[in-house]
């Protein structure tokens, strides 16, 4: 059994409404504890946020974090632990294509979720070898996270021996342990599939050439599963999330900032917050990313946070336009010549990309309403190094932006510098102020020595628990979810009630 807090578990107090704080708090509500929130923003999301840019046109809503939903079943499951149908709630559309990736050479790959339609897409650009290929490397990722989702994502794990279980030797057959790469050439030979189905190694923190293949089971978790897109952009999950628990009793205190979490010996008694109040808690579950939280609000520093080494980082801009161009889909990806260049410049030299592979989200493309009549919404993530890099994104920033406008005119989006009509900039300096250790909005790499029992255990004392990506299982809205129910899982003990009908 794994371990759980000790002592009464009556009052508990989640700080920050993430999505990790949202899916605890539905599922510490529905077992029936009485449940605050503390958020320090005026709206729950955490790092799905939402701005909202005037324009000369009218408003523009853009999404801040996370733009690719997938396994929208265990987002259900949070709101079937209190008895909701999350289609009361929240509406989901299918993304069709899930992607759309451009390559250097002029060639087009529109990425499905149907095996049959992907497989027709594949033996039309590139060949029936490799369309058959791909349909084997369907049968291998689907077998992973059959003996991955179980054992190793979907439960606690306090000890490497919790990981001895049959399906860690049907993974060890299947190549699991493999570097990713290679393994993907297994079955993919060209570069185009092989870049589409492995660049998700970046969100692990990784290169494809240092992932290990059990990292595929991401590609699964979107490019086999669907990817979807819910009216009213992605902020919309929280806010359903955050609606549905306050409907069932939940507090949630919005625009209060929690400064310490008072502790006697291993047991947290008590927050506290900048308005200067203190609040007793039986329980604590912290939302905050990991090494934030225990620095600020534990002020412990333990071994198992100095070590750890972190994922790339991100340059974001989010622009509301007036042009429109044709060629692109809802999720785009738009791959440079150099492939191992890319990883070799960001995570083992630490500098920016001279040959970038970007992706462009066109939200509007799927929900019109999110811009004014005739205008359009372009989120770009340009991977970067993350605050271990000598870079001054001071005076960086300014010119960084300009560079990703060029190279986006570059890939086929002419004009788009002219057409902006609102933007906002996030650098790796950004994302630290919001809160984000080293700037890196991916947070802990997914190496082997920081992955699973090795990752920073979600549980911390008597009663002090984790949620979030810098804790098991990891990164990622499916991860980060599941981090939530982990949570409460420590709270509440293991009661199949409340595990994922995703699972079933």
């Amino acid at each position: 059994m794994a371990r759980t807090v000790t002592g009464p578990t009556d009052r508990v107090v989640v700080v920050g409404a993430g999505l990790a704080g949202l899916s605890a708090a539905l599922r510490l509500a529905g077992a029936g504890r009485q449940v605050t929130v503390l958020e320090r923003e005026s709206v729950p999301g955490g790092r799905a946020g939402q701005l909202e840019l005037e324009g000369a046109s009218g408003t523009y809503r853009i999404d801040t974090g996370p733009t690719v939903l997938t396994m929208p079943d265990l987002i259900a499951d949070a709101f079937d632990s209190v008895g909701e149908d999350m289609a009361d709630w929240l509406e989901l559309s299918p993304v069709a294509p899930l992607y759309r990736s451009f390559y250097p050479d002029g060639s087009r790959l529109d990425v499905h979720a149907n095996v049959d339609e992907m497989a027709e897409e594949i033996r039309t650009v590139i060949g029936p070898q490799e369309a058959a290929g791909y349909r084997r490397y369907v049968d291998f990722v689907s077998e992973l996270y059959r003996y991955e989702m179980t054992d190793f994502i979907d439960r606690n794990i306090d000890s490497p021996f919790d990981l001895l279980t049959p399906n860690l030797a049907r993974l060890v057959a299947i190549g699991g342990f493999r570097k990713l790469a290679p393994k993907v050439r297994q079955f993919l030979r060209d570069p185009r599939t092989e870049r589409v189905f492995s660049f998700q190694a970046m969100y692990a923190g990784l290169s494809p050439y240092d992932a290990l293949a059990i990292y595929a089971v991401i590609a699964y978790m979107d490019s086999v599963a669907g990817v979807y897109f819910p009216k009213g952009g992605m902020h919309a999950v929280p806010e359903a999330m955050a609606a549905a628990a306050e409907k069932h009793g939940v507090d949630f205190r919005y625009d209060t900032e929690v400064t310490r979490v008072e502790t006697r010996g291993q047991r947290a008694v008590a927050v506290h917050t900048a308005g200067g109040e203190r609040m007793e808690a039986d329980v604590v579950v912290l939302n905050p990313d990991l090494p934030v939280a225990y620095r600020d609000l534990l002020g412990r520093s333990p071994w198992s946070v100095r070590r750890l080494d972190y994922s790339p980082s991100c340059f974001l801009l989010l622009a509301g336009s007036s042009a429109s161009y044709s060629q692109i889909a809802h999720h785009n990806i738009h791959f440079g010549r150099s492939w191992k260049g890319v990883f070799r410049e960001l995570i083992d030299e630490k500098r920016l990309m001279s040959d970038p592979s970007l992706l462009v989200t066109n939200p509007s493309h799927s929900d019109p309403g999110l811009a004014p009549d005739g205008k359009h919404i372009y989120y770009v993530l340009f991977p970067t190094p993350n605050l271990d890099a000598p870079i001054d994104w001071r005076t960086e920033g300014p010119r960084y932006r300009d560079e990703v406008v060029r190279v986006l005119e570059e890939r086929g989006y002419r004009g788009f510098g002219d057409a902006i009509e609102v933007e906002s900039t996030t650098t790796p300096l950004d994302w630290e102020r919001r809160g984000m250790e080293r700037g890196a909005p991916f947070a802990a790499a997914h190496s082997f020595l920081q992955t699973g029992p090795f990752r920073p255990s979600n549980i911390w004392g008597d009663n002090v628990v984790f949620a979030g990506s810098g804790t098991q299982p990891g990164v990622g809205v499916p991860m980060v979810l599941v981090s939530g129910r982990l949570a409460a899982e420590r709270v509440l003990g293991h009661d199949p009630l409340y595990r994922s009908r995703a699972l079933r």
